[in-house]
């Protein structure tokens, strides 16, 4: 009779399942077994998700200082031509000058040395042009400390205030670069 006790209770014990076996202590090993890998695979995200970003910050950091740089370097190449075309220009305006003082007392020579001299005005004119120089000063304009140098004044009820009333040498710039400010008179000035 023990040893049908004993057969019959390791039948039991195959038939009976274990502690192990059983399917709610399955599903909960399972459950431990994945939120294992979730947790590694969640901080594996996070940490290449931050890498990325950091990436991603590191190249739009690099792609706006490229931008300046490319902007900077335009910008000086600008700036050093208008500086090489103003300091030959420089040289250029008192040829201009004079041009302009014999048209203005040769009103009553003959014209064809009239008309030579013109021919030398317009072609410096178009050399300005093409060199993007302008000129400016002219009577009746507004009087501007940062164009205009002036080394007068007046008092003239015929002209506003701060009016230019006489050019004593036209100014010249080059864009915002001034080659030379204007010698003005100015009228009616504070």
């Amino acid at each position: 009779m023990a040893k049908k006790k004993s057969e019959k209770n390791e039948e039991i014990k195959e038939t009976a399942p274990t502690q192990e076996q059983t399917p709610e202590t399955e599903n909960i090993q399972e459950e431990k077994d994945q939120e294992q890998p979730k947790d590694e695979t969640a901080e594996k995200i996070k940490t290449l998700e931050e890498e990325i970003s950091s990436q991603k910050e590191k190249f739009l950091r690099l792609a706006a200082e490229y931008d300046n740089y490319r902007k900077r370097t335009a910008s000086e190449k600008l700036s050093i031509y208008d500086d090489a075309t103003a300091r030959a220009v420089t040289e250029l305006l008192p040829i201009a000058d004079s041009v302009e003082m014999a048209l203005a007392n040769l009103k009553d020579c003959d014209p064809e040395i009239l008309k030579g001299i013109e021919l030398i005005s317009n072609q410096l004119a178009k050399s300005f042009e093409k060199l993007k120089i302008e000129h400016y000063g002219k009577t009746g304009d507004i009087f501007d400390p940062n164009l205009h140098n002036a080394i007068s004044k007046i008092d003239d009820e015929n002209l506003g205030k701060n009016t230019l009333a006489q050019v004593f040498q036209t100014g010249y710039k080059i864009g915002d670069k001034i080659i030379r400010h204007a010698m003005v008179q100015v009228a009616n000035c504070d």
